[in-house]
């Protein structure tokens, strides 16, 4: 089994500074196998806030994939925002803007969906994806295969679909043939897990999509500071969310999702195997593994 941290949008130069630390001690307790981090580390892509991001960083466990977001680009600065828009980026958190990790259980890679003409949007290429299959073809075809990006491929119902990804349909397309078992996403602030069939009518394929919530901004919109832990079992996977919680001041389990694969498709279960009940949001249990 795997342990898969998944942080989004921390957005340094707006963060919650109370949660910092309470993040980290959670992130140490579940001792994941991998951090993943889907985009906006900083608000205004300033120097100083990608040093606090890469400070941070730097204190929580590791292998770590990380990848831009549409906030990591500069906004106001418009010669920078076209002529170098991921320079700071690249200098203080990676120069590696297609990150990968792969071991004997998961393949994770990452894809760069932050652009300079789209503002706030996001944009795959058809370059990107060629690159990703190969990346894919490379690895052990029985592994889980994981694909990270800051813009989604999927929304939650109150979402227009101006936020999905542009070129999702031809990039969903491509997953198929290369077996993408899971994409995790952020940018939305907002937590979602479900399959892709609803959207994407792909015969004989659903891929898993989860959706970070934001890990530590103040521009919370609607919902608690959060993050997702999730424990890749071969053909199943569990989705935890956690959630800030004021009154203990504490990150605690709010949801757990359970999706199990058949062939190619992966379907909810709706439950973990040991809870009778679906979980719901005002429920606080503790997660198979993780005590205290």
């Amino acid at each position: 089994m795997r342990t898969l941290v998944h942080l989004s949008d921390i957005h340094f130069g707006r963060v919650d500074d109370r949660l910092l630390a309470p993040l980290r001690a959670t992130i140490e307790a579940v001792q994941p196998h991998v951090v993943v981090v889907s985009g906006d580390l900083t608000q205004r892509a300033r120097s100083e806030q990608f040093k606090a991001a890469r400070a941070w960083l730097d204190t929580l466990p590791g292998p770590q994939i990380v990848v831009p977001g549409n906030h990591d680009i500069p906004l106001y600065n418009v010669a920078a925002r076209f002529l170098t828009p991921l320079t700071k980026y690249r200098r203080y958190i990676t120069p590696d803007l297609a990150p990968e990790y792969v071991d004997d259980e998961i393949a994770v890679m990452g894809l760069n969906t932050a652009r300079s003409l789209t503002i706030k949007d996001g944009r795959v290429n058809r370059e990107q994806v060629d690159r990703l299959q190969e990346r894919l073809a490379r690895v052990d075809p029985n592994l889980t295969r994981i694909v990270v990006t800051h813009h989604p491929f999927d929304l939650p119902e109150q979402f227009d679909e101006d936020d999905l990804v542009d070129r999702a349909p031809m990039a969903m397309e491509a997953f198929s043939k290369c077996g993408v078992d899971l994409l995790l996403a952020g940018h939305l602030h907002a937590s979602h897990s479900g399959n892709s069939a609803r959207r994407y009518k792909i015969a004989g394929y659903s891929a898993l999509i989860v959706q970070a919530g934001t890990a530590t901004s103040t521009r919370e919109r609607g919902e608690s500071n959060s993050f997702n832990v999730l424990r890749i079992d071969g053909d199943e996977i569990q989705v935890e969310r956690y959630s800030w919680k004021d009154d203990t001041a504490k990150f605690e389990v709010a949801t757990i999702e359970v999706f199990r694969r058949d062939g190619n498709t992966w379907q909810p279960l709706g439950t973990t195997p040991d809870m009778p009940e679906a979980i719901t949001s005002n429920e606080t249990v503790a997660p198979q593994g993780l005590t205290g």
